[in-house]
């Protein structure tokens, strides 16, 4: 397992360099545009409880590493209530007719993040334990590189108009550890998992999958801030 995570690690490293990261710390952008992209990636967000709930959990089990996976299941199959708190304090819960809100869910413009969810679930579906742990271990590490960046901008945006962020916040970060979670050494007992070569060489092309799916629904999602300006749609509304 050790060469698997440490082809993880590589790409996180590639991953962190990717051009939204380097926009939402611009400091010469207005701090809300730096998240503007938030409604964009709804689709993932609101998806990411219902993967572990029906696709990563798997109850009852007697596999110590199903376990595991099910511990962290319940630690993070709830985040997407604190997105719905922070669109309220960003200021971009925008009203919409309940069919306008359907087409922008499944419109050209989130199709990356509708993508990154059937490619989630294609790959979770019926896969195993060892698998399922790639797959956790990919979404922690893009989720620690994009909560790391979020957390500064939010920090910039409670120093303005005094509004707590929780999703995209230090709140989140702190519970994205970059690992799986829900046991102490955790670390040291994956990297001590035996695999076969073919199980190894299944599990590297999961992880060069994932993270292109990864980084085409994170470019998305810097096209949508760099497009729609903030200013403009709220003086609009």
């Amino acid at each position: 397992m050790q060469e698997v995570l440490a082809l993880i690690e590589k790409k996180k490293q590639e991953y962190a360099q990717l051009p939204l990261f380097s926009f939402m710390l611009n400091k010469s952008i207005n701090p809300r545009q730096r998240l503007a992209w938030a409604p964009c990636a709804a689709h993932f967000i609101m998806n990411f409880g219902e993967l572990n709930k029906y696709f990563l959990r798997v109850e009852p089990t007697n596999d110590p590493i199903q376990v595991l996976i099910n511990k962290h299941t319940y630690e993070d199959d709830h985040h997407w209530l604190w997105f719905l708190e922070d669109l309220k304090n960003l200021e971009l819960d925008k009203s919409l007719n309940f069919s306008d809100a359907l087409k922008f869910l499944w419109s050209e413009e989130t199709k990356n993040a509708r993508w990154l969810n059937y490619q989630l679930y294609r790959y979770s579906s019926n896969a195993t334990p060892i698998q399922k742990i790639v797959i956790i271990e990919v979404l922690e590490a893009t989720g620690n590189i994009m909560f790391s960046n979020t957390a500064e901008v939010s920090t910039e945006i409670k120093a303005i108009n005094q509004k707590s962020c929780r999703y995209f916040a230090d709140f989140h970060l702190n519970v994205e550890t970059g690992h799986i979670t829900g046991t102490s050494g955790i670390e040291q007992f994956l990297q001590e998992i035996q695999l076969s070569a073919e199980t190894r060489q299944e599990a590297l092309e999961l992880v060069e999958n994932l993270f292109t799916v990864f980084t085409q629904f994170t470019n998305g999602l810097l096209v949508y801030a760099e497009t729609h300006q903030i200013e403009q749609e709220l003086k609009a509304a």
